[in-house]
Parts: structure tokens; C-alpha cells; sequence
């Protein structure tokens, strides 16, 4: 566990801003809480909140049940998220927002700032679709790290059908170069699906991202994806995922394997 440093904690029942602790929730829903991560973010210990839905419908997404059906799922409350935090500010490091895609939520913003005034640091997973909310959560010191997906070369052809919908590429170039620009830790990451990814389109990707400091190539796992058909692709083993990896590397200053 690491220290936080996060400045401006504050205690439990105090109102946000002049605000009730809550005020954001009617704008945005938790769908899952996991209380306790080690692996996802590296070197800190968090908890992850869900949020539901999503713009795209990428074929090989895993939670595309809180995209496409949320209302099955119950929300969890601000408050018990508050009182887990709360109670163990000295074992957690931060929060993991994750989805779903955060960035569609109007209530993000305020979201990560409450999390910030509880003392967390603050991870976000973003597909990189909307930059204008990624740039304002920088500017406001909202956010600690970030982790962009990309999808596939960025070309809107091939994009918009590993998404699932079309995709204005040129949101995803903007997203890429604010956070390569921000000044954060950051990742780019992409799952690697033999179906949709070669070795020389994962070159491509790295080459749209070079001089990034990190590129995580995601082992497929074909299980429960949103597209049933996925389910009987052969994912590439680690040693083809290290061997690809390697090839990225004169682009990137470092290129990891999730397997």
C-alpha cells in the first residue's frame, strides 16, 4: 500500500461545496462496487465502481450487460460507497471508474471530485470518445491516471466495425494527444483479438501513439462477449502477445502483455 497523496480529505457528514454530500446522484448510477482491487491499477490498492451503458458496442466486450440492460441491475447507493471509503482511507489508495464509459455521464465531473474531497486518487477508464470531458476532467485536477482503449488503427472503416457503431476517429486522435500531453501517469491499452488485430495492425496502433509512455497489449478472452460468435476464436498465447509486443516497442517506451 502506498501512501495518499491526495490532499483535502474530509470527514464523513460534511456537505461538498455547499452542496448535500449526494448532490450529483441523480445524474449519475453505480451498477457494481468492488470493494477491494490489487490489479486495477498498478501498485495501489482500490476499489472499482461500474457505471452503466455505453456508446459503443464493441464485439468483444465482457460487461455488456450493464451496457445494453442496466435496469437489471440494482444501484448501489452513495452512501454505502462513502461509508467503505471512509472507513478504510488507510487501506484504500483510490477508485477505479470503470464501465460501461464513464465519460457519457453528466455527472462525472462532480463524481471524481466528491471522490477527491474523500481523500481517494482517481483512475479512469475511457474508450477516449469524448476528449472535451477527458481535457475538463485534467484541467479540474479531477483525475490521477488515466487508461485509454483503443479499439484498432485508426482508421473509421476498421474502427467503427471493431466498435460496433460508427466512430469519429478524430475524437479518439484528440483523446490520444490530450493525455499524452496532460502531464499524467497514463496507459493506452487495446484487448488483441486474433479476429481483428495482426501483428502489423498492433504495429500501427503503437506507430498512432508513438513516444507514449505505456502500451498494454490485453489477452482476448473469449468468454461471455457481446458478439456469441467470438466465443470460438482461439486467443493468441502470451509468447505470440510478447512477440508482437516486441515488434511495438521501437515506438513505445513500454509495451506490456496482460495475459
Amino acid at each position: 500500500m502506498t501512501e495518499n497523496v491526495t490532499p483535502s480529505v474530509i470527514q464523513h457528514s460534511e456537505v461538498v461545496g455547499g452542496h448535500s454530500p449526494h448532490y450529483f446522484q441523480d445524474k449519475i448510477k453505480i451498477k457494481g462496487f468492488l470493494k477491494t482491487s490489487f490489479i486495477d491499477w498498478d501498485g495501489y490498492i482500490t476499489a472499482v465502481v461500474f457505471l452503466p451503458m455505453c456508446n459503443l458496442r464493441c464485439l468483444m466486450c465482457h460487461n455488456h450487460e450493464i451496457v445494453l440492460t442496466p435496469e437489471n441491475y440494482p444501484d448501489v447507493s452513495m452512501d454505502e460507497i462513502e461509508d467503505y471509503l471512509v472507513e478504510n482511507r488507510d487501506f484504500i489508495d483510490g477508485v477505479v471508474i470503470t464501465g460501461g464509459e464513464p465519460t457519457i455521464h453528466g455527472g462525472l465531473l462532480d463524481f471524481c471530485r466528491w471522490l477527491k474531497n474523500l481523500g481517494m486518487m482517481v483512475k479512469l477508464d475511457t474508450n477516449g470518445t469524448y476528449p472535451d470531458v477527458i481535457q475538463r476532467l485534467i484541467d479540474n485536477n479531477l483525475v490521477d491516471f488515466i487508461a485509454m482503449d483503443i479499439k484498432a488503427p485508426l482508421n473509421k472503416e476498421t474502427y467503427s466495425a471493431v466498435s460496433g457503431i460508427s466512430v469519429d476517429v478524430e475524437n479518439i486522435r484528440r483523446s490520444i494527444n490530450i493525455i499524452m500531453n496532460s502531464g499524467l501517469n497514463y496507459e493506452f491499452r487495446t484487448t488483441v483479438v486474433p479476429t481483428f488485430h495482426t501483428a502489423e495492425d498492433m504495429v500501427e496502433m503503437a506507430k498512432s501513439i508513438e513516444g507514449a509512455k505505456t502500451f498494454v497489449l490485453q489477452q482476448f478472452n473469449p468468454d461471455n462477449t457481446l458478439d456469441p460468435k467470438l466465443g470460438k476464436v482461439e486467443p493468441y498465447s502470451r509468447e505470440e502477445l510478447e512477440s508482437i509486443a516486441s515488434e511495438c516497442k521501437p515506438f513505445v517506451s513500454k509495451v506490456k502483455v496482460r495475459a
